[in-house]
């Protein structure tokens, strides 16, 4: 299959059918020699058509059947590609399927699959998987996913889609790049979800790294190795950090009070309890963190909790448990952490969330648990418990890493010579600024720790938030169904990052990026520019004789790439793009003044004046597919195929000085150009728009006021709560941000009817409310 869908690609995206036979001749080989081995009419050897003769050859019939195609000395794989090609119901599925365009009937497909793995970057710069010297040795994480869910689009552009793209803009640098990510697996989160789905732990993990796996592949995230924390190393290398803790002195013992189900006879840990948060009343709180505010919890800190399992109330008693000292770590901790901060690229939310850390004083930090599915302590007093996810998901970097390469330990044993950046949403700072970074400050055996934390606010869904229960939001296995093509959604969660705020996909939205960004003006500019070397120029790039106003041109685009380079170089993604579409908007310009269409018509001098404009813009093109290939790299790909680009393109772009390098010289022939987007038109989005909407529950703000205290308010009061919680964020961000007044005044409208709701809905008596006097 992956030399199938390559081929295709050549054939079908890059009219390249001359280049097929090249691309397939080692497996057509292998696949002639197994038949003429087994002298049998079919696959399987059987004297009719079997399930392994239907698959392979329906795969193949695109192309075999084209007629720019030959077998050549293949005579086995004719012979069976005929005698399959017979049977009646296989010619009745062919029509029904190609319904007889041959192999343009696959375009609208290839053009939704994500490019093939591993062939964008590396083959112009190959990596070297263990540090070199001289050589900037990059190493990139990307916080670990949970394994017990399908991650949303928030998820994927918080961690693996913003590092997919920093990685790949660092090998076009030349730097010596490592990417590791893969499953977080252990913890309550498993074994609460087995539980629901009748399943082990372990069926668990292994359905849904699966499921991880093939979200991540079709969006294109490059990774050099995506494991999982359920091995063996994992074990070694948190049990090793753990004894070298505990010879240090780092960890201390102590008596806890947990809350234990009478009823299920078992302590609950973090996910297996849950309550309203003590800090923001969050009705949903989890027994170690509040999805709402963010902050930590301590399980017993809950009001009103219950247990998850059988929704009895548990009651509190004492567990013996394993404390990592970070009081103790502090001094040490705030001696790295200045030099970190300084010295490196760490995104504002980091260093406030970190700092407000410090600043409240550390604490000492459970690292044990009283589960099952985990890393078992190796401490004979503790046995029975298992260590705390959090202090043992981070190590699954190290893990991940070492189950990739037996010299792991040039990537997190060398401070000196690797650079060492984590990719995560805000809510995992803490734990990658302060606990992780205090388990290996303890541990004492020289680990690379965190250079650059790049951590990312929420992305939210339209005007609401992700969830998987209401149906409301678009999940990573769901994307590829709506039919928009894998980059088209890399490039709009880029282009909406949240970076310094929080921000919100919308399908009008996207929409109008696809059309105006994409279609009007980057594509449009890179079409047109190869469009007129081929109808001009017999596909031949022209004599460029550079006028005042060419070069001024290529001033500014130069100053875009050099921009570019500087936001990338401080992952500044987000705001990097936005270059990329500049320059594009500048060269639609510059065609649109210089009308080469109509100079190609005139006297010599114009002629010649059409050939410079033409080739100043197919080299543009040229190097705008270099810089969109961290964002879109099929995209990038086609761009490059189609201009028939030199590979050495891709990386002499970005090195150096960043100054622009014409690629394509005179006489350069480029390839078979075609449009690279497709319109998103209004009646597909809003489809889409409702597909994704949820089962909307009943907008409390609708919900009729009750007459009596007594009676129950129509919308349930934990959803009121809720809504009253993110309505007063709310109020506070319009505040905050200077809003109008007549729009802050509707929102504390909306504020209060809640709050009258809530009380009605809890039974208590309202009292009118006293008007204040203003303030003078």
């Amino acid at each position: 299959q992956p030399a199938l869908l390559r081929a295709l690609r050549t054939a079908v995206l890059q009219g390249k059918g001359s280049d097929v036979s090249q691309i397939l001749q080692s497996p057509l080989n292998f696949l002639d020699q197994s038949l003429l081995k087994g002298s049998k009419p079919y696959l399987t050897g059987v004297q009719s058509v079997s399930m392994a003769d239907i698959v392979l050859w329906g795969a193949l019939h695109p192309i075999l059947s084209d007629s720019s195609f030959t077998l050549g000395e293949h005579n086995s794989v004719k012979t069976w590609f005929d005698r399959v090609a017979a049977v009646h119901s296989c010619q009745s599925a062919v029509q029904k399927v190609l319904q007889g365009k041959g192999l343009q009937a696959m375009k609208s497909y290839m053009q939704r699959q994500p490019a093939p793995q591993n062939s964008q970057c590396r083959d112009a710069q190959p990596c070297n998987n263990n540090p070199a010297e001289g050589k900037r040795n990059v190493l990139v994480t990307s916080a670990l996913p949970y394994v017990n869910n399908v991650p949303h689009l928030g998820n994927i552009i918080g961690c693996v889609l913003s590092a997919d793209v920093f990685s790949r803009y660092g090998r076009l640098r030349g730097w010596n790049m490592l990417f590791v990510c893969g499953t977080d697996e252990y913890g309550t989160a498993t074994e609460n979800k087995a539980r629901e789905e009748g399943l082990t732990p372990q069926q668990i993990c292994d359905k849904y790294h699966a499921v991880h796996s093939s979200i991540y592949s079709w969006f294109q995230i490059d990774f050099d190795f995506f494991g999982r924390t359920t091995t063996e190393k994992q074990t070694e290398i948190a049990q090793n950090i753990f004894w070298r803790l505990h010879k240090h002195g780092y960890l201390v013992e102590d008596t806890v009070e947990q809350l234990r189900c009478e009823n299920c006879q078992r302590f609950l840990a973090d996910r297996f309890v849950e309550g309203t948060c003590p800090h923001c009343s969050y009705p949903e709180a989890r027994g170690d963190q509040c999805d709402k505010c963010g902050r930590l919890i301590n399980a017993v800190e809950l009001r009103d909790p219950q247990c998850k399992v059988c929704r009895q109330t548990p009651v509190i008693r004492s567990s013996k448990h394993l404390f990592l000292d970070l009081p103790k770590l502090e001094s040490q901790l705030e001696q790295w952490l200045e030099k970190s901060t300084s010295t490196g690229d760490w995104t504002t939310n980091a260093k406030q969330i970190t700092h407000s850390w410090i600043r409240d004083g550390l604490k000492p930090r459970c690292i044990t648990r009283d589960l099952h599915w985990g890393t078992p302590v190796p401490h004979p007093d503790f046995k029975e418990k298992v260590f705390y996810v959090w202090f043992d998901a981070p190590i699954g970097y190290l893990s991940i890493t070492a189950n990739y390469t037996s010299e792991w330990e040039r990537w997190w044993k060398n401070p000196l010579q690797v650079e060492l950046y984590n990719f995560m949403a805000k809510d995992n700072v803490p734990f990658h600024s302060v606990v992780f970074p205090c388990s290996l400050l303890g541990a004492q055996d020289n680990y690379t720790l965190v250079n650059h934390l790049v951590a990312t606010e929420y992305l939210n869904y339209e005007d609401t938030k992700f969830s998987k229960s209401r149906g409301t939001g678009v999940f990573g296995d769901m994307a590829k169904d709506t039919g928009i093509p894998s980059d088209v959604w890399r490039f709009y969660l880029l282009y909406v990052r949240p970076e310094g705020q929080d921000s919100a996909f919308s399908w009008a939205d996207m929409a109008m990026k696809n059309n105006s960004e994409l279609l009007n003006n980057l594509g449009n500019f890179i079409n047109r520019a190869g469009m007129f070397v081929t109808k001009f120029f017999e596909g031949c790039v022209p004599v460029m004789e550079l006028q005042r106003e060419d070069k001024e041109l290529l001033a500014v685009v130069g100053w875009e790439l050099q921009q570019y380079i500087q936001l990338m170089d401080k992952v500044k993604i987000r705001d990097a793009l936005k270059h990329i579409l500049n320059i594009s908007r500048h060269g639609n310009q510059y065609i649109q003044v210089n009308q080469p269409w109509k100079k190609i018509k005139g006297e010599e001098s114009e002629r010649l004046r059409a050939g410079t404009v033409t080739g100043v813009a197919v080299n543009i093109a040229c190097l705008l597919s270099v810089m969109l290939l961290p964002y879109m790299p099929l995209v990038s790909q086609i761009i490059r195929d189609q201009l028939n680009a030199p590979q050495s393109c891709v990386y002499t772009m970005l090195q150096g000085s960043g100054t622009f390098v014409c690629s394509l010289s005179a006489g350069h022939r480029i390839g078979t150009v075609s449009p690279l987007f497709q319109k998103l038109e209004a009646e597909q989005i809003e489809a889409l728009k409702k597909r994704f909407g949820g089962q909307q529950v009943l907008d409390v703000h609708d919900a009729p006021l009750q007459s009596t205290p007594s009676t129950p308010a129509a919308a349930p009061a934990a959803a009121i709560k809720v809504a009253a919680v993110e309505g007063g964020d709310k109020v506070r961000a319009l505040k905050a941000q200077k809003a109008e007044k007549d729009v802050i005044a509707a929102e504390v409208s909306k504020l209060l009817e809640l709050k009258t709701q809530l009380a009605l809905a809890e039974g208590k008596n309202l009292e009118p409310t006293s008007k204040k006097g203003k303030k003078k």
